[in-house]
């Protein structure tokens, strides 16, 4: 059996050794659940924002917060779950997980309202923040150094993997169920996993946990929350100087200076700053962080241009996705072999640079844009992330000792999951208040009782005209070029952060030959042992 560099006896017990990779595809099929739900969700926002009894006649505003409650609960909460998990056991906690993401779906599954919707998808979130830690922290401690590269690059592959089967499973739903049945499917996939889990899975923990920093989780969740809600705010109000929205950000904001004071003063922090101080660490969170910014914000506004524009059922969006997936599937277990090549800085940043090339597509789509065309964009997008993530996941887990691999997996998933619902709200209010200024020049014939939320959204335009007939057609093609206008402007965005991520990159990650801050921890560790039963 391996053993670390250094070492005098094996850090990890050979029955645990003999079924890691049985528990690395329990591990992916946790993971497999979390990420499915959002890649579900983008093909059914559409249907949920329809009127009843087709969906819940969500507006622009609460398809964001049924998105970003669960990202914002998630994100919040990811930090002390892994601390959850590193003192009560990540095998406890990752049951536990599974069976509340289990209870929210099928809550979320029969939501009358929009507002039940965003409430049961916080409770999602909540199960979500304690599964995904707990996975790369089971992996950090069944697998040895020299195989963990390859064991995240699969663990990695499954999000394309998660990402083709969502889109496609929601379309192939909402083709013969109600809206609700996006969510219920989760059920015998968490019934899967559990058992497995039960079955597969070791315990393990960490011998000397942190302590839990309850203000500091209350600061930093209280703090996104108020400054998401402002940015969302601002563009239903088509309007960022707003009092009421210059209020609540800068409130948002007041209270993440807090949070990050409170984090360098106290003795046991929910996110350790210290880690900061690593310009390679540092890189690579930005860099996942701007990621995911670009890419969860494209991913929400993507789902309206195919099926409201372009005019694509749910099912043929989810297949015109899949490059995406196919592309992620391929390249991230072989990342490391760009790696070992190239090295980590130009790996990412090439990756990156495919990514902003993607986006920029997106800038330049119109209604009748060739779907070869669109099918080639996704794929650059998929290749591009399957470049980043795997290799930048290890340089953030490996600066950790592998007794804190849950602390060190909230913090990769954390600042992943902030950036997601930073770009929902920030791209999806800048979509909505550029399509809002474009639409409502537009929108003199609608009777003024409707007109207002007539400019809220696509969605809303098309519904409007709907119900007015033959009188309503002429609103038609303006919505459409509208929402064209403002997801050009979103994707230009996105696309700049994208590559100011790989400038980023190119300055401070490791380049080739670079040698992994855990070798050298491994080495000074000897035979110290994961406490693992």
């Amino acid at each position: 059996m391996p053993t670390p560099a250094g070492a005098g006896t094996p850090r990890i017990p050979e029955a645990v050794h003999r079924r890691r990779w049985a528990v690395l595809g329990v591990l992916m099929l946790s993971l497999l659940i979390v990420v499915i739900d959002n890649s579900i969700l983008n093909v059914a926002i559409k249907v949920i924002a329809s009127p009843a009894p087709t969906g819940l006649g969500a507006t622009q505003g609460e398809l964001e917060w049924a998105i970003n409650a669960y990202t914002l609960v998630f994100a919040g909460l990811l930090f002390t779950a892994g601390l959850l998990g590193d003192r009560l056991g990540r095998k406890r906690v990752l049951v536990g997980g599974l069976l509340l993401f289990g209870l929210g779906s099928v809550l979320a599954a029969f939501s009358s309202t929009p507002e039940q919707l965003i409430a049961f998808r916080a409770v999602m979130g909540l199960g979500g923040a304690a599964v995904m830690p707990a996975t790369m922290a089971v992996l950090m401690n069944v697998f040895e150094p020299d195989e963990q590269p390859k064991a995240i690059g699969i663990w990695a592959g499954s999000v394309g993997m998660a990402i083709a089967i969502g889109p496609i499973t929601g379309g192939l739903l909402l083709d013969h169920f109600w809206w609700g049945s996006v969510f219920l499917v989760n059920v015998p996939v968490v019934a899967l996993a559990l058992l497995g889990t039960l079955l597969l899975v070791p315990e393990s923990r960490d011998p000397r946990p942190g302590r839990l920093d309850p203000l500091g989780v209350g600061l930093s969740v209280a703090g996104l929350m108020l400054l998401v809600y402002g940015i969302i705010r601002g563009g239903e109000l088509a309007d960022f100087g707003d009092p009421s929205v210059l209020a609540t950000t800068g409130g948002g904001l007041a209270l993440l200076t807090a949070f990050v004071l409170h984090e360098k003063r106290v003795a046991h922090p929910a996110v350790d700053v210290s880690h900061f101080r690593k310009p390679a660490f540092s890189a690579a969170i930005a860099a996942v962080t701007l990621v995911f910014f670009a890419l969860m914000g494209v991913t929400f506004f993507s789902a309206f241009y195919l099926q409201s524009v372009r005019g694509h059922s749910p099912l043929e969006a989810g297949l015109l996705i899949l490059p995406l997936a196919v592309a992620q599937m391929l390249f991230a277990p072989r990342a490391r072999l760009f790696v070992i090549r190239f090295g980590v800085r130009a790996t990412c940043t090439g990756g990156m640079l495919l990514i902003a090339a993607g986006l920029s597509g997106f800038g330049l789509f119109d209604a009748s844009t060739p779907l070869w065309v669109l099918e080639f964009v996704f794929f650059l997008q998929g290749s591009g992330m399957a470049l980043i993530m795997p290799p930048v996941t290890v340089a953030i887990m490996q600066t950790l000792p592998r007794e804190k691999a849950g602390s060190g997996s909230a913090l990769n998933s954390t600042f992943r999951q902030v950036g997601g619902a930073l770009g929902i709200a920030v791209l999806g209010s800048l979509l909505s208040a550029v399509y809002r200024g474009d639409v409502e020049k537009h929108l003199g014939a609608v009777p003024s009782d409707v007109r207002a939320a007539a400019g809220e959204s696509i969605e809303a335009t098309l519904a409007v005209a709907e119900r007015l007939g033959p009188a309503g057609r002429a609103l038609v093609e303006p919505a459409h070029a509208a929402y064209l206008h403002a997801m050009h402007v979103a994707a230009w965005c996105s696309a700049g952060a994208v590559l100011l991520g790989a400038v980023v990159a190119l300055l401070f990650l490791p380049g080739r030959g670079a040698q992994p801050a855990r070798a050298e921890r491994e080495s000074e560790a000897g035979a110290e042992a994961v406490a693992t039963s």
